[in-house]
């Protein structure tokens, strides 16, 4: 590989910041990562990840990815407990108030703990030779030259320690939603970025059970993404052999209750008895925890017209969408593979390449998770016609892929970042929703003529 520069470090040691690490690895001498945290021995939620202790889903575009990064990876999940799945086969997909028809797939996803997951990658990164990290450190600032247009590396502290000064090539800050980029930028007479923002009050609550093999008929998990009338949402996740992890929640305060009976209760509201049947008969293992996301934020970064040379803004810290989708591991996974063909072709104009390939890469998975939001009624943002289009043509599409497998998984390779929207607007596609709603739609006139017929 073209070597970039001597020292880069990025900031922040979630998901986001090892994969850019990982990216960077190829390109410099040194890379330090430089975490807040302290990593923790075994691979249990940690302070800075407070969403790990719910439950995640890797998509088939990320995992993918990840392998690629750390040939062997998938492997070592599944030996440490996790599990290989069929995406379009082994789970139960509702969505729009029905359930997608499941057969047979090329999605290939991984099912494991979002610990779990992040352990083993943060492993193979720290394995390699010119990686390490430095845990229990606050970044305090960036550090530019005289004329505050390139940074030069970062002042930060470990601990109750003094502040210090790391010096570097290129400064990447993977710190996630709460990022100081935007305050940073503008001390150093910079614009901050426009941000969309839209607000959606989610919350779930989450518990772990007892998995028994004959619970879901053997599938390994279960989604579902809040449609009307109360818009819950809810997963039921294989974590280990004998565990289960449950989220279930809604939005704007319409949060599930940590009870035991109130919890089942709300569980049977959704769609599906499935995660009911986990609830109201599995054995609880852990106690009842909670998690509140206040809105789907995008920061336009690759909208500034000036910004410094030698520094990059990633992952959540770009970009973060509702969790219930589970598009975040995967985003920031295709961010790192953009990223590392962005180095492929040197440091030129580095922030402003990279920015627009990330800017692309977000659209579909960002488009996603708003426009889905966005059919809630209550959620305020621009809905524009082919907002309205796409929202009504996906509720048609499910309403068809509920007998129609084909269906199912065009959808499901869309969800999974592994095809374009564009694949559910072919003519073939088009032809089977409609299709499948007119045979809806007969089927259901004869039963009515049935049964006035009997009575």
């Amino acid at each position: 590989m073209k070597q970039i520069g001597q020292h880069a470090v990025v900031i922040g040691a979630s998901m986001g910041g090892l994969l850019a690490a990982r990216a960077l690895a190829d390109f410099f001498d040194t890379v330090t990562l430089l975490e807040r945290d302290l990593f923790p021995v075994a691979d249990v939620p940690r302070k800075g990840v407070p969403q790990g202790r719910h439950a995640h889903g890797l998509l088939a575009r990320g995992r993918s990815v990840i392998e690629n990064f750390f040939p062997g990876w998938t492997d070592e999940v599944v030996a440490s407990g996790g599990i290989r799945g069929d995406i379009a086969n082994d789970v139960n997909w509702v969505g729009h108030g029905v359930t997608l028809k499941t057969a047979p797939s090329d999605l290939i996803g991984l099912l494991a703990s979002r610990p779990v997951l992040e352990g083993h990658v943060r492993r193979r990164l720290l394995a390699l030779k010119n990686v390490r990290a430095i845990e229990g450190c606050a970044v305090q600032a960036l550090i530019a030259d005289e004329k505050g247009a390139t940074i030069k590396g970062v002042r930060m502290r470990v601990g109750n320690g003094p502040e210090q000064t790391v010096t570097a090539d290129l400064v990447v800050d993977a710190s996630g939603r709460g990022s100081s980029s935007p305050a940073w930028l503008e001390s150093l007479g910079f614009q901050r970025p426009e941000e969309e923002k839209i607000e959606i009050g989610i919350g779930y609550t989450t518990r772990v059970y007892r998995r028994r093999p004959s619970d879901l008929n053997g599938k390994l998990a279960v989604v579902v993404a809040g449609s009307a009338p109360n818009w819950r949402n809810g997963a039921v996740l294989f974590q280990t052999e004998d565990r289960w992890i449950v989220s279930i929640g809604g939005y704007f305060g319409d949060h599930a209750p940590d009870d035991d009976q109130m919890f089942a209760a709300y569980a049977g509201s959704l769609p599906t008895p499935d995660i009911h049947d986990i609830v109201a008969h599995g054995e609880p293992l852990t106690g009842f925890v909670s998690y509140r996301y206040p809105a789907n934020l995008r920061r336009r970064f690759e909208r500034l017209v000036r910004f410094p040379k030698n520094y990059l803004v990633f992952g959540d810290a770009l970009c973060s969408f509702n969790p219930v989708y589970g598009q975040g591991m995967t985003v920031a996974a295709q961010e790192a593979a953009l990223l590392h063909a962005c180095l492929l072709e040197g440091d030129a104009d580095l922030a402003r390449r990279f920015f627009s390939a990330a800017a692309t890469a977000i659209d579909t998975p960002w488009d996603i998770a708003v426009g889905n939001d966005l059919r809630h009624p209550q959620v305020q943002g621009p809905r524009p016609p082919k907002v309205r289009f796409i929202n009504w043509y996906i509720g048609k599409l499910h309403v068809a892929a509920r007998h129609d497998a084909a269906l199912a998984d065009a959808f499901l390779q869309v969800a999974n970042l592994q095809a374009s929207p564009m694949r559910l607007l072919h003519p073939a596609v088009v032809l089977r929703v409609l299709r499948g709603n007119l045979f809806r739609r007969s089927r259901n006139s004869a039963e009515a003529t049935e049964a006035g017929v009997r009575a």
